[in-house]
Protein backbone atom coordinates (compact mmCIF):
# COMPACT_ATOMS: atom_id res chain seq x y z
CA UNK A 1 0.00 0.00 0.00
CA UNK A 2 1.44 3.66 -1.07
CA UNK A 3 2.51 5.39 2.06
CA UNK A 4 0.51 8.62 0.59
CA UNK A 5 -2.60 6.34 0.90
CA UNK A 6 -2.47 6.20 4.63
CA UNK A 7 -0.68 8.93 5.92
CA UNK A 8 -3.87 10.54 7.37
CA UNK A 9 -5.25 7.30 8.73
CA UNK A 10 -4.82 6.80 12.68
CA UNK A 11 -5.46 3.24 14.19
CA UNK A 12 -6.14 3.12 17.52
CA UNK A 13 -5.69 -0.88 19.21
CA UNK A 14 -7.75 -0.92 22.67
CA UNK A 15 -6.73 -4.66 24.64
CA UNK A 16 -5.52 -5.00 27.81
CA UNK A 17 -3.00 -7.66 27.34
CA UNK A 18 0.07 -6.38 26.13
CA UNK A 19 1.27 -9.05 23.63
CA UNK A 20 -2.06 -9.15 22.15
CA UNK A 21 -1.31 -5.16 21.22
CA UNK A 22 2.29 -6.03 20.14
CA UNK A 23 0.86 -7.91 17.50
CA UNK A 24 -1.86 -6.20 16.59
CA UNK A 25 0.92 -3.43 16.05
CA UNK A 26 3.21 -5.83 14.17
CA UNK A 27 0.03 -6.38 11.30
CA UNK A 28 -0.84 -2.98 11.06
CA UNK A 29 2.52 -1.20 11.03
CA UNK A 30 3.31 -2.67 7.64
CA UNK A 31 0.15 -1.07 6.83
CA UNK A 32 1.72 2.40 6.90
CA UNK A 33 -1.40 3.35 9.54
CA UNK A 34 -0.11 6.11 12.58
CA UNK A 35 -0.93 3.28 15.16
CA UNK A 36 -2.06 4.71 19.20
CA UNK A 37 -2.39 1.57 21.94
CA UNK A 38 -4.36 1.63 24.50
CA UNK A 39 -4.67 -0.91 28.04
CA UNK A 40 -8.14 0.35 28.53
CA UNK A 41 -10.94 2.02 27.26
CA UNK A 42 -10.33 4.94 29.70
CA UNK A 43 -7.05 5.37 28.05
CA UNK A 44 -8.25 4.74 24.85
CA UNK A 45 -10.78 8.15 25.51
CA UNK A 46 -7.94 9.64 26.77
CA UNK A 47 -5.99 9.23 23.72
CA UNK A 48 -9.17 10.12 21.66
CA UNK A 49 -9.80 13.31 23.12
CA UNK A 50 -6.35 14.52 22.25
CA UNK A 51 -6.21 12.87 18.49
CA UNK A 52 -8.38 12.48 15.75
CA UNK A 53 -8.49 8.17 14.84
CA UNK A 54 -10.27 7.17 11.59
CA UNK A 55 -10.69 3.62 13.34
CA UNK A 56 -10.95 1.61 16.01
CA UNK A 57 -10.21 -2.08 17.43
CA UNK A 58 -11.31 -2.81 20.68
CA UNK A 59 -11.08 -6.17 22.64
CA UNK A 60 -14.54 -6.61 24.34
CA UNK A 61 -13.72 -8.06 27.31
CA UNK A 62 -11.77 -5.94 29.19
CA UNK A 63 -11.99 -5.05 33.19
CA UNK A 64 -13.27 -2.20 34.57
CA UNK A 65 -14.98 -0.88 31.31
CA UNK A 66 -15.92 -3.88 28.52
CA UNK A 67 -15.10 -3.05 24.78
CA UNK A 68 -19.21 -2.20 23.65
CA UNK A 69 -19.05 0.47 26.61
CA UNK A 70 -15.93 2.18 25.45
CA UNK A 71 -17.43 1.87 22.16
CA UNK A 72 -20.80 3.10 23.15
CA UNK A 73 -19.10 6.25 25.13
CA UNK A 74 -16.81 6.76 21.55
CA UNK A 75 -20.10 6.41 19.83
CA UNK A 76 -21.70 9.88 21.74
CA UNK A 77 -18.28 11.92 21.35
CA UNK A 78 -16.68 10.60 18.38
CA UNK A 79 -19.51 9.33 15.85
CA UNK A 80 -17.58 9.45 13.01
CA UNK A 81 -14.62 7.12 13.81
CA UNK A 82 -15.55 3.36 12.35
CA UNK A 83 -15.87 0.50 15.50
CA UNK A 84 -14.22 -3.04 15.45
CA UNK A 85 -15.03 -5.39 18.08
CA UNK A 86 -11.87 -7.74 18.22
CA UNK A 87 -13.03 -10.68 20.92
CA UNK A 88 -11.97 -14.12 22.04
CA UNK A 89 -15.62 -14.62 23.20
CA UNK A 90 -18.25 -15.61 20.84
CA UNK A 91 -21.12 -15.60 22.83
CA UNK A 92 -24.79 -13.92 21.56
CA UNK A 93 -24.86 -12.10 24.60
CA UNK A 94 -21.43 -10.70 23.38
CA UNK A 95 -22.29 -10.18 20.09
CA UNK A 96 -25.36 -8.54 20.80
CA UNK A 97 -24.04 -5.97 23.29
CA UNK A 98 -21.31 -5.36 20.51
CA UNK A 99 -23.83 -4.56 18.26
CA UNK A 100 -27.05 -2.71 20.16
CA UNK A 101 -24.50 -0.66 22.66
CA UNK A 102 -21.58 -0.32 20.96
CA UNK A 103 -22.51 0.10 17.35
CA UNK A 104 -19.81 -1.48 15.83
CA UNK A 105 -19.09 -2.39 12.33
CA UNK A 106 -17.78 -5.35 12.74
CA UNK A 107 -17.31 -8.05 15.32
CA UNK A 108 -14.64 -10.34 14.65
CA UNK A 109 -12.87 -13.07 16.88
CA UNK A 110 -9.56 -13.84 18.53
CA UNK A 111 -7.78 -15.45 17.46
CA UNK A 112 -7.64 -13.24 14.05
CA UNK A 113 -6.84 -14.31 10.14
CA UNK A 114 -4.19 -11.89 9.87
CA UNK A 115 -5.78 -11.06 5.80
CA UNK A 116 -9.32 -10.94 7.31
CA UNK A 117 -8.46 -8.47 9.60
CA UNK A 118 -6.39 -5.87 7.58
CA UNK A 119 -9.43 -6.25 5.36
CA UNK A 120 -12.05 -4.87 7.40
CA UNK A 121 -9.57 -2.75 9.26
CA UNK A 122 -9.20 -1.08 5.47
CA UNK A 123 -12.43 -1.05 4.69
CA UNK A 124 -13.07 0.58 7.60
CA UNK A 125 -11.05 3.30 6.60
CA UNK A 126 -12.63 4.09 3.32
CA UNK A 127 -16.14 3.92 5.12
CA UNK A 128 -14.85 6.69 7.67
CA UNK A 129 -13.18 8.77 4.54
CA UNK A 130 -16.02 8.43 2.58
CA UNK A 131 -18.67 9.60 5.34
CA UNK A 132 -15.75 12.31 5.89
CA UNK A 133 -15.99 13.40 2.32
CA UNK A 134 -20.01 13.58 2.29
CA UNK A 135 -19.85 15.46 5.42
CA UNK A 136 -17.17 17.85 3.75
CA UNK A 137 -19.36 17.89 0.83
CA UNK A 138 -22.55 18.73 2.59
CA UNK A 139 -20.70 21.73 4.51
CA UNK A 140 -19.58 23.48 1.14
CA UNK A 141 -23.34 22.43 -0.39
CA UNK A 142 -24.81 24.31 2.58
CA UNK A 143 -22.23 27.01 2.42
CA UNK A 144 -22.46 27.75 -1.69
CA UNK A 145 -26.40 27.67 -0.68
CA UNK A 146 -25.75 30.28 1.60
CA UNK A 147 -23.88 32.16 -0.27
CA UNK A 148 -26.45 32.11 -2.75
CA UNK A 149 -29.45 32.73 -0.52
CA UNK A 150 -27.67 36.10 0.64
CA UNK A 151 -26.86 37.37 -3.00
CA UNK A 152 -30.78 36.39 -3.93
CA UNK A 153 -31.34 38.69 -0.82
CA UNK A 154 -29.32 41.45 -1.85
CA UNK A 155 -30.69 41.21 -5.98
CA UNK A 156 -34.17 41.74 -4.18
CA UNK A 157 -33.65 44.22 -2.14
CA UNK A 158 -32.04 46.09 -4.82
CA UNK A 159 -34.90 45.37 -7.10
CA UNK A 160 -37.23 46.71 -4.45
CA UNK A 161 -35.28 49.63 -3.64
CA UNK A 162 -34.99 50.50 -7.69
CA UNK A 163 -38.49 49.89 -8.13
CA UNK A 164 -39.57 51.92 -5.20
CA UNK A 165 -36.66 54.68 -7.22
CA UNK A 166 -39.02 54.16 -10.45
CA UNK A 167 -42.04 54.56 -8.75
CA UNK A 168 -41.02 57.93 -6.99
CA UNK A 169 -39.43 59.30 -10.51
CA UNK A 170 -42.28 57.86 -12.38
CA UNK A 171 -44.84 60.25 -9.75
CA UNK A 172 -42.70 63.12 -10.29
CA UNK A 173 -42.70 63.21 -13.90
CA UNK A 174 -46.10 62.70 -13.74
CA UNK A 175 -46.19 65.99 -11.76
CA UNK A 176 -43.85 68.60 -13.08
CA UNK A 177 -45.04 71.66 -14.22
CA UNK A 178 -44.39 71.34 -17.85
CA UNK A 179 -45.15 68.82 -20.99
CA UNK A 180 -42.56 65.66 -21.12
CA UNK A 181 -42.99 63.38 -24.23
CA UNK A 182 -40.38 60.49 -24.76
CA UNK A 183 -40.11 59.32 -28.46
CA UNK A 184 -37.90 56.80 -30.04
CA UNK A 185 -38.40 55.17 -34.01
CA UNK A 186 -40.51 58.22 -34.35
CA UNK A 187 -42.97 56.90 -31.64
CA UNK A 188 -43.98 58.59 -28.57
CA UNK A 189 -43.09 55.85 -25.41
CA UNK A 190 -43.62 58.10 -22.38
CA UNK A 191 -46.20 61.04 -21.86
CA UNK A 192 -47.28 63.31 -18.65
CA UNK A 193 -50.01 64.69 -17.38
CA UNK A 194 -49.23 67.92 -18.39
CA UNK A 195 -48.31 66.70 -22.09
CA UNK A 196 -51.46 64.98 -22.31
CA UNK A 197 -53.86 67.86 -20.86
CA UNK A 198 -52.09 70.03 -23.37
CA UNK A 199 -52.60 67.96 -26.47
CA UNK A 200 -56.51 66.53 -25.69
CA UNK A 201 -58.30 65.62 -28.69
CA UNK A 202 -55.43 63.73 -30.43
CA UNK A 203 -55.04 59.48 -29.55
CA UNK A 204 -51.53 60.62 -27.15
CA UNK A 205 -50.62 57.34 -26.23
CA UNK A 206 -47.25 54.96 -26.19
CA UNK A 207 -46.56 53.52 -29.36
CA UNK A 208 -48.02 56.79 -31.49
CA UNK A 209 -46.22 58.24 -34.56
CA UNK A 210 -45.77 61.46 -33.90
CA UNK A 211 -46.27 62.62 -37.61
CA UNK A 212 -50.18 61.99 -36.57
CA UNK A 213 -50.53 63.83 -33.23
CA UNK A 214 -47.99 66.30 -32.73
CA UNK A 215 -47.89 70.34 -34.54
CA UNK A 216 -45.98 70.47 -37.50
CA UNK A 217 -43.56 72.47 -35.46
CA UNK A 218 -42.92 70.43 -33.17
CA UNK A 219 -42.53 67.40 -35.60
CA UNK A 220 -39.88 69.73 -36.90
CA UNK A 221 -38.10 70.67 -33.86
CA UNK A 222 -37.50 66.77 -33.45
CA UNK A 223 -36.23 66.56 -36.60
CA UNK A 224 -33.85 68.85 -36.10
CA UNK A 225 -32.80 67.47 -32.65
CA UNK A 226 -32.33 64.17 -34.42
CA UNK A 227 -29.75 65.92 -36.86
CA UNK A 228 -28.09 68.05 -34.49
CA UNK A 229 -28.53 66.06 -30.97
CA UNK A 230 -30.35 69.24 -29.09
CA UNK A 231 -32.81 71.87 -30.38
CA UNK A 232 -34.66 74.96 -28.54
CA UNK A 233 -38.01 77.14 -30.45
CA UNK A 234 -40.41 78.80 -29.24
CA UNK A 235 -43.91 77.56 -30.37
CA UNK A 236 -47.63 78.71 -29.91
CA UNK A 237 -50.21 76.08 -28.98
CA UNK A 238 -53.63 76.62 -28.01
CA UNK A 239 -53.15 80.47 -27.68
CA UNK A 240 -49.90 80.08 -25.44
CA UNK A 241 -46.34 80.64 -26.17
CA UNK A 242 -43.79 77.75 -25.09
CA UNK A 243 -40.04 77.30 -24.57
CA UNK A 244 -39.69 73.47 -26.40
CA UNK A 245 -35.89 71.83 -25.83
CA UNK A 246 -35.49 68.74 -27.83
CA UNK A 247 -32.23 66.71 -26.57
CA UNK A 248 -31.26 63.18 -27.19
CA UNK A 249 -32.06 60.46 -24.36
CA UNK A 250 -28.53 60.03 -22.77
CA UNK A 251 -29.11 57.94 -19.98
CA UNK A 252 -28.80 54.08 -19.92
CA UNK A 253 -31.73 51.97 -20.96
CA UNK A 254 -33.79 50.09 -23.44
CA UNK A 255 -35.35 53.20 -25.76
CA UNK A 256 -32.53 55.45 -27.59
CA UNK A 257 -34.48 58.46 -27.87
CA UNK A 258 -35.06 61.97 -27.58
CA UNK A 259 -36.76 64.01 -24.68
CA UNK A 260 -39.10 66.51 -25.82
CA UNK A 261 -40.09 69.28 -23.17
CA UNK A 262 -42.53 72.16 -23.30
CA UNK A 263 -42.69 74.77 -20.47
CA UNK A 264 -44.77 78.21 -20.57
Amino acid sequence: MNMDDTKQRTLLLVDDEENILRSLRRLFRREGYQILTALSGAEGLELLAQQSVGVIVSDQRMPEMTGSEFLHKVKEHYPETVRIILSGYTDLESVTESINVGAVYKFLTKPWDDDLLSRNVAEAFRIFELNADNQRLTRELQQANQALEQRVEEKTRALQFNLQALKISQDILEELPMAVLGISDDQIILINRYARELFTGVPLVPGTAIDDVLPPALQQLYHQASNSGATTETITHGGKTYRCECQRNCSEGPHDGYILTLRE
